[in-house]
């Protein structure tokens, strides 16, 4: 799938998954543990030096390996004998101690772990320059009006400042998650074949704590073979992220629209292109990102029932996650850069948001004038002629101002500046302003 990868997908993040990264990952918990073990005197430290110095993934026989994972079970079992292999061709005593006192979940899933956080470290930055992007959008906005749509249809005058600010808003909470999550999932997985260490006898805390420290990772309580929520956690952060860039790809291509023109991915030579219409402007990114929105789901739905294992150590859910955790990093790394791309070259037409502010013809400014008259009138009274009035501006085609002017329970109370100022959609904006100042004072 790698001629997909560009557009769905992130090469840097995909890199660090690939085969060789996983497998690397894995070897530098081989090396940390024999390290770890060599500080305690659990094995020589000789022994420790020899297993280091092959624990590169250049340095192993590869040929067959797939197979052999296939007929294993995991690839733990035939990458261990290849490394024993390969430290018995240097010191053959050394070969002894290659993986003392651990097991093949031990190194699957402290590996992944690495691997994770090498991949987070990426989409975090992404995250900020995301985030950056979308500040300097709202402050750049904070004025330029625009319609508000709900249910797809025109609602009331709103700023871009204050959209830029909604989807800001979802991207620093999700930062937040992701600061929050670290603790629980940056840890050691480290507990032998069934969760006890007993193969180290009294020194395994010992060893977990000296390996943990080898690999800057935390220390939980107690080995989580069988419980699989902090993977699950991830992913669903994972699936929340893409979910609000998926939000915000999904508003973009509406604005996009030809009968909308409000706002565009930025032009580029080849861009958004069709085969066969010279015309077309297409929201390529959008179409990218909606992508991984729609994948995520399917994706976290299957971390979630992985967590349901049998006893210490399950069977087939533990091995769903190693193809999916790194596809929902891979994906959410790709929409990232496809959004940060897009909001930081976005092209906005103005004079078009104006102009769409007036095709109702003033029916946008129903809720000014029904809040303005409910104050003398009542707010149903108010509402009932009101409405009235729109109806009698659609089948008339004519601007509401100048049916509602001719109303005489209107006229008797707002005059010609009264309805020229309910009219001005910049009056009509409430507190935007100070709701787009709460989310960039609010930014770490």
């Amino acid at each position: 799938m790698s001629l997909l990868l560009p557009l769905l997908g992130c090469a840097d993040v995909a890199a660090i998954f690939a085969d060789d990264g996983r497998l690397q990952a894995m070897l530098d918990f081989e090396a940390a543990l024999a390290a770890a073990e060599a500080k305690l005197g659990v094995i020589p430290a000789d022994a420790a030096a020899a297993i280091a110095a092959e624990c590169r993934v250049d340095r192993l026989d590869l040929a067959g390996f797939a197979d052999d994972a296939a007929q294993a079970g995991n690839l733990a079992i035939p990458l261990v004998k290849r490394l024993t292999a390969r430290v018995a061709a240097r010191d053959q005593a050394a070969a002894r101690f290659v993986h003392w006192g651990a097991t093949s979940q031990d190194a699957i899933d402290t590996g992944l772990v690495l691997q994770l956080r090498s991949a987070l470290d990426a989409i975090e930055g992404e995250l900020a320059r995301l985030a950056d992007a979308l500040a300097a959008l709202a402050v750049a906005h904070k004025r330029t009006v625009l319609v508000g749509r709900t249910w797809l249809q025109q609602a009331l005058p709103i700023t871009f400042g204050l959209k830029a600010a909604g989807w800001l808003d979802g991207v620093e909470r999700h930062r937040a998650r992701l600061r929050a999550v670290r603790p629980r999932l940056f840890v050691l997985q480290f507990g032998g074949a069934a969760g006890s260490l007993a193969s180290l006898g009294e020194r395994g805390l010992a060893v977990a704590e000296a390996l943990a420290g080898e690999l800057e990772l935390g220390l939980p309580d107690l080995p989580w073979h069988g419980q699989r929520d902090r993977f699950a956690e991830l992913g669903a952060l994972f699936g929340l992220v893409t979910g609000s860039l998926g939000k915000i790809a999904r508003d973009l291509s509406l604005l996009m629209q030809t009968e909308i023109g409000e706002a565009f991915e930025p032009a580029g030579t080849g861009r958004g292109g069709s085969s066969t219409m010279p015309h077309k402007r297409n929201p390529v990114a959008a179409a990218a990102v909606l992508a991984a929105a729609t994948r995520a789901p399917g994706l976290v739905a299957t971390l979630m029932a992985a967590m349901v294992q049998e006893h210490e150590r399950g069977l087939g859910g533990w091995h769903a996650e190693w193809v999916v955790l790194p596809e929902l990093a891979i994906l959410t790394a790709g929409a990232l850069t496809q959004t940060a791309d897009v909001v930081a070259g976005l092209e906005l037409d103005t004079a078009r948001m104006r102009a769409n502010l007036d095709i109702t013809h003033g029916l946008i400014m129903a809720e000014a004038v029904t809040m303005a008259l409910g104050a003398a009138l009542g707010r149903l009274e108010a509402h009932h002629l009101v409405e009235a009035a729109c109806r009698r501006a659609i089948a008339e085609r004519r601007h509401l101002r100048d049916v509602l002017a001719a109303e005489p329970a209107v006229a008797a109370r707002l005059d010609a500046a009264a309805l020229d100022h309910l009219f001005d959609p910049t009056n009509y904006l409430g507190v935007a302003e100070a709701l787009i100042d709460r989310v960039l004072a609010a930014r770490p």
